[in-house]
């Protein structure tokens, strides 16, 4: 997948200093490189057979002769390096409403770094697991590393660094027990096999979930919605004063459900397919199915008893009150964990490395809202730091937009206070009409293909890449 259409660097791979032209260091990488993106997306397709695996379909099983091949140290770190950071960004957005000239809010992203795929106000709340024979790793996200460095050893050395190992085996429920709930149907067999590779993408929506309904505050006068809680009978949802003062427009209503996870599960999705593609691109089998059942996975208390901690996940789970019983239909004290849902995830050291922005990383849920305000604009957020801004912008013009490009006005600020501290008083957890880090529930598996089913049964089963695979990369 040429850089030239679309692949890692996004610059021209004849431009001064790019790999393609001084050479990336392995015959693999530069036949990536040169593939063109078109022709990857046309013969896109699904490769669920991995090296060594075996197919129980009637007269068509199979049973592979060879062993399984893990993806070498250089393929996976391929797919690393598409899950992180790749540049930043542009705020190329107005300024000013050319209705009436008034200022508006132009400062909505969370962070200024880029990654291979869109995200709602750059929030890039997405968090990837990697999943292999030798473990199961979190991937820490590191500064954009410059297109120069997309040569064999930085890729490697720069993967060995993003990687935090969770656990010292692979993520998978015990032998026997890959039925429902754990695995669904045919998927059960040649998922999460020896020798494949598999990225678990996970989505702390919590703190885009605050910025988002500061956005939202942001808008003129008597566009500006009233939120209201369509769990407890669509009342307002703390926002009483705001209406009367005429901040909020009484008449526009806006439930809490339908804001749902703010659009900001949209990036995993986005993610998983330019992985699929590169790993298409590379020769190597791509899969995107349901992964285990993402509670399961997790470690969520519903199931923790059956299945083990899983990744560990922290949980909280809000106490049980009578109000539950018509909001959330939950009938006794007993069922209370129905409602349990994931706020954080530590290293067996101790270090976190998922925080959401809600209790127990935050007091009070006000404390969460000004953390995030301290993130955006406060000393090194992500509009304190004049050298970003400095790298994006030609000549002054950074500066300008740091001086010129309106913020949050402090009515937005407290508004979403009494929002979120609402949310929390009533529900018990924060946000309460979704979870505060969200599973989509899907996630990516990549191994060696077993050419010899595909070359056996199938009229078209293999590109040329894969074809070709064993003499470009395993060099």
């Amino acid at each position: 997948m040429s850089a030239a259409e679309g692949g890692p660097g996004g610059q021209d791979e004849r431009a001064p200093g790019h790999p393609g032209e001084r050479g990336p260091g392995h015959p693999g990488l530069a036949d990536l490189f040169a593939r063109p993106l078109l022709k990857t997306v046309w013969r896109r397709r699904t490769h669920r057979v991995s090296r060594g695996a075996a197919v129980p379909a009637g007269s068509m099983s199979y049973r592979s002769p060879h062993e399984p091949r893990p993806l070498s140290e250089l393929e996976e770190a391929v797919l690393i390096a598409l899950t992180g950071c790749t540049g930043l960004t542009m705020p190329d957005r107005p300024f000013d409403d050319p209705r009436d000239g008034k200022p508006i809010m132009a400062k909505p992203n969370m962070t200024m770094a880029g990654r291979t795929a869109g995200s709602p106000d750059n929030a890039q709340g997405t968090h990837f697991f990697l999943i292999n024979d030798s473990g199961t790793y979190f991937l820490r996200r590191l500064p954009p590393a410059p297109s120069t460095l997309l040569d064999a050893t930085s890729l490697v050395e720069r993967a060995r660094q993003a990687k935090v190992r969770v656990l010292d085996h692979r993520l998978d429920v015990a032998e026997g027990m890959r039925d429902f709930p754990a695995y669904l149907d045919s998927n059960r067999f040649l998922s999460n096999l020896p020798g494949t590779t598999v990225l678990f993408p996970v989505v702390d929506l919590s703190h885009q979930y605050i910025n988002a309904l500061m956005y939202l505050l942001t808008q003129p006068d008597e566009a500006r919605p009233t939120l209201v809680d369509d769990r407890n009978f669509y009342r307002p949802a703390g926002v009483q004063k705001w209406v009367r003062n005429g901040f909020l427009n009484g008449d526009l209503k806006l439930p809490l459900g339908a804001l749902g996870p703010m659009r900001t599960q949209i990036e995993a999705d986005l993610l998983l397919q330019n992985l699929m593609l590169t790993a298409e691109a590379m020769g190597l089998g791509a899969w995107i199915h349901a992964s285990i059942n993402p509670q399961i996975a997790l470690g969520d208390p519903k199931f923790s008893r059956t299945y083990g901690r899983m990744l560990g996940f922290t949980f909280v789970t809000p106490r049980w009150r009578l109000p539950d019983l018509w909001r959330w239909h939950v009938p006794l004290p007993k069922y209370a964990n129905l409602r349990s849902h994931p706020v954080g995830l530590r290293s067996p050291g101790g270090e976190p490395l998922i925080e959401a922005a809600c209790p127990p990383a935050h007091r009070t849920m006000a404390a969460a809202v000004d953390a995030v305000i301290r993130a955006k604009f406060g000393p090194g957020g992500t509009y304190g730091d004049k050298d970003v801004f400095a790298h994006i912008y030609k000549e002054d013009y950074g500066q300008r937009y740091l001086a010129e490009a309106s913020e949050y006005e402090d009515r937005v600020v407290a508004c979403a206070r009494d929002i979120c501290t609402y949310i929390l008083r009533t529900h018990r957890r924060f946000p309460a009409h979704t979870d505060a880090i969200h599973v989509p529930g899907v996630w990516l598996q990549v191994h060696h293909v077993e050419n010899d089913y595909y070359d056996k049964f199938f009229a078209d089963g293999l590109t040329d890449a894969h074809r070709h695979h064993e003499e470009v990369w395993d060099v």
